[in-house]
């Protein structure tokens, strides 16, 4: 892994909003990096009420957003044509291997991208 710089998964972001203190102990002293697809699907989540909201923003705002760029495009479309994975997974899973960190997730079909550095966390 590369130190403590992590991209997070969005399901990591939503467990941590619910107050799950398991994946609150495997994210602690990281920094956590996130793609702005993560903050999209945060933020756009049907129903979301405004204190959620409010929550959802002030842990995006102690995270690196990482925004689209042509490499990680370049990156996500390969992925997308090698694995059969959903568009915004490919996205995430671009942004950790453009800069090299580690992915933390709960989706185990991560794991099958065999060159990304992916950390599955059990729920």
């Amino acid at each position: 892994m590369s130190g403590t710089n992590i991209i997070a998964d969005t399901n990591m972001l939503i467990y941590l909003l619910q107050g799950n203190k398991r994946i609150a102990e495997q994210l602690e002293g990281k920094q956590l990096f996130i793609s702005v697809i993560s903050e999209m699907e945060l933020l756009g989540m049907y129903g979301i009420s405004q204190a959620n909201l409010k929550l959802a923003k002030n842990l995006i705002n102690d995270c690196i957003v990482v925004d689209f760029n042509n490499e990680i495009k370049e990156m996500a479309i390969t992925l997308k044509q090698k694995y059969k994975i959903k568009l915004p997974d490919a996205i995430i899973a671009a942004t950790s291997s453009f800069l090299n960190f580690p992915l933390f997730t709960a989706d185990k079909y991560f794991s099958k991208i065999h060159h990304l550095d992916c950390v599955i966390i059990e729920i």
